[in-house]
């Protein structure tokens, strides 16, 4: 088993990021370190921790233009789109900063003679936080900076893909004061991630990541009964109705389904459109398709990038290639798009139709610039084909009629639905999934209470 962390950049295939993978005796220290900060973190008044912790992400927007070109060499963003991720991430980290006061303040269950009773919400201890590559700050931020405002320790984990954004973290922290020990990274192996999951030193661990990586959480969290916030996979649909503004719909999908190359847990993988606009749809979306620029991510120019690897590529393509195979048609030439070649992660974007349920273009996650596109005859068609998926993050719904959107909404079995809009964030909503998309929230209000525990206080007075 090697002992060295090697990121190979998809912009050109060479080794950008070496880095030695921490040892079990380098776990063990992190976690006392952690564990006995975090005493100190918690008793420091929650205004106070809020203070700091705003400037280190004054620190961290700072170095903006570095983070984004690091952003891109590591995971193949284009140039043009990666300062986007720090913006971002500064508005997720600045929200909770601002309701942390309002979200944390202790339960008053009410008046009662001779008695004072609260609730309060307090810190769990260290939590464990291990990110994916493909928003290698947007899912860190989302529980690395709760977990700090409410009083915890964090030891971040982040992929072997874009291990310098951990680095960027920890610069940011130290910049800002906070104190050594209250938040750290591991560079680690699977087994050694397993170990410092299963820790009894660790209360709770924050995974984003594929299905069979949450399976893999709940086993090892078994091991110090941790709990667990799981993010996973996604297969998001959207459904376009007879009265929807169809200039609109065709450019919001089209961006959502492709752009981050398709790298998106709530990117849009497929699209259910009312027959009436069906046609009028698919070719605005294949006319915008076509428009895009596939090449280097460093090129100012380019609007498509590479998928993070050759391997992802072959996948993606592989899907395609099954789904042509059972009727499906392609759409877009690959000859359009110079730049995609095989054996390489640069690929052309895909929209297919003639699909159906019975492929897995339409049934299992697509981790790439693919798309597929059926037509419908009914809301109620829509519906149950949108709910047919073992993934439920999101679902967009394209309509002028907000009030029937909404009954259709309620029926849809997912975390967030949209109305005339698609795979973004709102750092004031709870961030949740259903069935094989995870368990747990992140951001809102609500995100600060799988990173607190209740602590009842019920005091007698003057007995």
């Amino acid at each position: 088993m090697t002992d060295t962390l090697r990121t190979i950049s998809p912009v050109d295939g060479r080794i950008y990021v070496e880095r030695p993978l921490q040892t079990a005796a380098e776990i063990d220290s992190a976690l006392d370190a952690a564990r006995h900060a975090q005493i100190a973190w918690a008793s420091v008044p929650l205004a106070a921790r809020c203070a700091v912790l705003a400037k280190a992400v004054d620190a961290f927007v700072a170095n903006t233009a570095g983070i984004a070109a690091e952003i891109s060499w590591q995971m193949g963003r284009p140039i043009s789109h990666s300062p986007g991720e720090v913006r971002g991430f500064e508005e997720r980290a600045r929200h909770m900063l601002g309701i942390a006061e309002s979200a944390l303040v202790a339960l008053d269950p009410g008046e009662k003679a001779g008695f004072r009773r609260r609730i309060k919400r307090v810190p769990l201890g260290v939590v464990a936080v291990v990110a994916p590559w493909n928003y290698p700050y947007l899912t860190a931020v989302n529980a690395v900076l709760p977990a700090l405002i409410a009083g915890n320790a964090v030891v971040l984990k982040h992929s072997h893909q874009t291990p310098l954004c951990a680095e960027r973290f920890l610069q940011a922290f130290d910049a800002a004061g906070v104190p050594t020990g209250v938040f750290s990274y591991l560079h680690l192996s699977h087994a050694e991630t397993a170990r410092l999951m299963g820790d009894r030193r660790v209360a709770s661990v924050c995974f984003t990541g594929s299905v069979s990586g949450g399976h893999a959480v709940v086993a090892a969290t078994a091991a110090g009964f941790a709990t667990s916030g799981l993010e996973l996979g996604g297969k998001d649909p959207a459904y376009v109705r007879a009265d929807a503004n169809l200039a609109h719909a065709v450019e919001t999908l089209t961006d959502g389904a492709f752009f981050n190359a398709g790298q998106s847990c709530c990117g849009i993988k497929r699209i259910y459109v009312a027959a009436s606009r069906y046609d009028d749809f698919i070719g605005g979306v294949v006319d915008l398709t076509r428009r895009y620029r596939l090449g280097s991510p460093l090129d100012p120019q380019t609007s498509l990038g590479p998928v993070v690897r050759t391997a992802a590529a072959n996948a993606i393509r592989a899907q395609v290639h099954d789904a042509v195979s059972r009727g499906a048609s392609q759409l877009i030439e690959e000859s359009a798009f110079p730049a995609s070649a095989p054996g390489t992660p640069y690929l052309a974007p895909q929209i297919l139709v003639g699909v159906d349920h019975s492929m897995p273009i339409m049934r299992e996650e697509t981790f790439g610039p693919a798309v597929g596109i059926m037509r419908v005859s009914s809301d109620e068609e829509a519906v149950r084909l949108m709910n047919d998926s073992e993934f439920g993050l999101t679902a967009a719904i394209f309509s002028a009629d907000a009030a029937r959107a909404e009954s259709l909404a309620d029926a849809l079995d997912t975390g967030t639905v949209f109305l005339n809009r698609c795979d973004y964030l709102d750092p004031a909503l709870a961030w949740t999934g259903v069935k094989n998309s995870g368990r747990g929230c992140t951001l809102s209000r609500v995100g600060f209470e799988s990173l607190t525990r209740p602590k009842s206080y019920h005091f007698r007075l003057n007995p």
